[in-house]
Order: structure tokens, then sequence, then C-alpha cells
């Protein structure tokens, strides 16, 4: 079953430091670009765009490697 977040939810995801936290700012389900990375989502593929807690800035990650942050 494919994990579902909203908007303003805590989640969790790996990073090459460790893990990060953050929340949930929007599920993106048509294509979009992030700071000149293409985002492929879809309505069959979303993926969500996340805030880091600790560094402000924004990413696009898939249901898949987010996790509910403690």
């Amino acid at each position: 079953m494919t994990k579902t977040f909203k908007s303003g939810d805590k989640v969790a995801w790996n990073t090459s430091q460790g893990e990060t936290k953050g929340k949930v700012i929007r599920k993106q389900t048509v294509p979009t670009e992030i700071k000149g990375h293409k985002v492929k989502a879809s309505r069959s593929n979303p993926e969500y765009i996340v805030e880091s807690e600790k560094s402000g800035k924004r990413a696009a990650h898939k249901p898949q490697h987010l996790k509910p942050a403690r």
C-alpha cells in the first residue's frame, strides 16, 4: 500500500548526511521543476514537496522514501 501524507504532516527521509526531518508542503501530481531538477510527478505516480526544518530548502520525494517523523 502506498503511503499518503497531507500538507503539514511531519516527515523524515534519508540523505547522504543522515536522516532529515521536515514537513509536507503539498502533494505534487503534475510535472514541475525544483532548483533546476525535473520532478516527473503524475496522478498515478505522485511525489511530495517537503521542506527541511533545518535548512528550509524544498525537495520532492516519492512516498516510499518518506516516513512519519517522531
